[in-house]
């Protein structure tokens, strides 16, 4: 039998509290904390409050109410009319370009907007506050290039609703830099008033780009080679200074150019024109695009070959007589005679180097008499090595590889007539059908300075992946010291003597390459780099087919800018 005790328990275990009993008490009782909240009760809302809410709910449902009929009802013909004349227009918001810095943020390339920021007729309506764009100038046209504007057709539709970038970084960089246009919706009517304007998709602005290029040093450059070239001796001329550790490109320049914002608007027919028609090929850029003789800058790599391959030591000397002769294959009772540029006396190979002797590269090059020579597959193979005759990989459009002349190549070009030992002298030396680009000897100058690593060379800041991006060239260090050695010697006493300046010391090796049928033009080269103990810079300038008998040249270009860059720019000696 079950106790009535345990019925009572289960009859009153339950958990729910009836409503009636949460308010049995109309006040709290004593000594409850109210700081803790304990004894607070619920109360009911008061009747002031439901009567204040219903008030203002029937004042606002008054006044939409009242909206809505004065809408409806005594304007609804006018609004009926209109909207029967107005039109819904969806219009492009043109996104803001991305700017393109120099590595100390200053702007090389931006957006103007407003006044005198309205694209050329036909492309855009100045109403919609079209973005233009607009670049430093000058001597940065080549590097930054141009773009193309977006363009209506007759019915004012767009057939290209985005700028486009047509040369230089904005063309290698447009995906980047483009951004990604916006779009609203605009209600005008009849005569063309504006009676509402909604956007539904926001414009996002495109990315910007930070690039290895000092424009300070870029622009001073410019202006001396295009100084230069004006004056009358040389129809153009090109620049580049690399960094030899990383491969970043503090210059890269080329004269004439052309105006970025003339191509980029299309209106100015005449100066487009004269662009075209100029002889200069001002859309050349020579830094990666131009083919060009080399000359006597090729012989530090030969005679890296020639120690690597142990045809000479650099002690050796060869004796420069001002010419060698050999025999005529044409004419056995005859000799072909190949010329130095002047009697240079006995030379070792830093000498060598040092005053630019020829007859001491056709010996090591093509071999003569007990002097045996590396032979035209040994030069083109340490050519190769060192990057001639391909691209460097130079994060822009367009870039062209050079040309090292071999036996396949002259029966190729010349009908079938076979190689011959004057042909190996004359590559040793940097001429016959020897060609290279400005990138290609910035990168491989810059292989000998820090002893063999061959760069990428690349114009965005804290680029680690093209860092990360190289060859090495495993010849002892020595080797690169005995060059190194000639060069510094060449700036002392030698060829490059231009540059000897208190400020810093510079290697260098100049080179004189003559072109054209009559041999009466020549290219003037120099390269080299800086500082000579520890170097971080190495640096590239070519004038393009002076006159044989000028002695001004690229060295002067040098050492103009190094003077400016002891005062402007004294960090980059350090």
């Amino acid at each position: 039998m079950i106790p009535r005790i345990t019925k009572n328990k289960i009859k009153y275990k339950n958990n729910f509290v009836d409503p009636d009993e949460i308010f049995l008490d109309s006040q709290n009782l004593q000594n409850f904390d109210r700081q803790q909240f304990e004894g607070r009760i619920e109360r009911p809302i008061p009747k002031k409050t439901i009567i204040l809410l219903g008030v203002l709910f029937i004042f606002f449902t008054g006044v939409f109410g009242t909206r809505l009929a004065y809408l409806q009802i005594q304007k609804g013909e006018v609004y009926f009319k209109r909207s029967q004349n107005n039109v819904l227009e969806k219009v492009l918001i043109f996104t803001d370009r991305g700017i393109i810095y120099d590595r100390n943020k200053v702007e090389m390339t931006w957006n103007k907007r407003g006044l005198g920021a309205e694209l050329p007729s036909g492309s855009s309506a100045p109403k919609e506050n079209v973005p233009t764009r607009a670049y430093l100038s000058p001597g940065f046209s080549h590097l930054l290039g141009y773009v193309s504007y977006p363009t209506q057709d007759k019915s004012g539709n767009y057939w290209q609703g985005e700028f486009i970038g047509k040369d230089g970084l904005e063309k290698q960089y447009n995906e980047q830099l483009k951004g990604e246009n916006g779009s609203k919706i605009i209600e005008t009517d009849a005569l063309g008033k504006v009676y509402s304007e909604n956007i539904i998709n926001t414009p996002k602005q495109g990315t910007d780009l930070v690039t290895t290029i000092d424009s300070r040093i870029q622009k001073e450059l410019f202006t001396l080679i295009k100084n230069l070239s004006e004056s009358g001796p040389f129809t153009g001329g090109a620049g580049i200074i690399m960094d030899v550790e990383k491969g970043e490109l503090i210059t890269s320049t080329s004269f004439p150019e052309y105006n970025s914002e003339i191509l980029s608007f299309g209106k100015d027919t005449a100066s487009i024109k004269n662009y075209l028609t100029d002889k200069r090929k001002a859309f050349l850029d020579r830094d990666i695009s131009g083919l060009y003789t080399p000359g006597s800058i090729v012989k530090p790599f030969f005679a890296l070959g020639a120690l690597a391959e142990n045809v000479i030591d650099q002690y050796k000397e060869i004796l420069s007589t001002g010419s060698i002769s050999i025999p005529n294959p044409y004419f056995p009772d005859q000799k072909t005679v190949f010329k130095d540029w002047k009697v240079n006396g006995w030379t070792n190979m830093m000498e060598a180097i040092a005053v630019s002797s020829d007859i001491y590269f056709y010996a090591i090059g093509g071999g003569f008499e007990d002097q045996k020579g590396l032979g035209i597959a040994n030069l083109e193979k340490y050519a190769r090595l060192f990057g001639f005759g391909s691209k460097t990989g130079i994060d822009l459009p367009d870039e062209k590889s050079g040309t090292i002349p071999n036996p396949e190549w002259k029966l190729a070009n010349f009908n079938g007539d076979p190689w011959r030992i004057g042909d190996t002298y004359h590559t040793a030396i940097g001429q016959y059908g020897f060609q290279v680009t400005l990138m290609e000897v910035v990168r491989a100058t810059g292989a000998i300075a820090n002893n063999g690593k061959l760069l990428s060379p690349h114009l965005v800041l804290n680029d680690i992946e093209k860092e990360k991006t190289f060859s090495t060239i495993n010849l002892e260090k020595g080797y690169f010291d005995t060059v190194h050695d000639g060069m510094r010697q060449a700036v002392t006493f030698g060829t490059a003597v231009g540059l000897n300046v208190p400020y810093v010391k510079v290697g260098a090796k100049t080179g004189t390459a003559q072109i054209g049928l009559a041999k009466n033009k020549v290219n003037s080269w120099v390269v080299g780099f800086f500082p000579y103990e520890n170097p971080k810079y190495a640096f590239t300038v070519m004038m393009e087919a002076g006159p044989s008998t000028n002695s001004v040249g690229a060295t002067s270009i040098m050492r103009q800018l190094l003077d400016w860059m002891s005062i402007n720019t004294p960090e980059y000696f350090n």
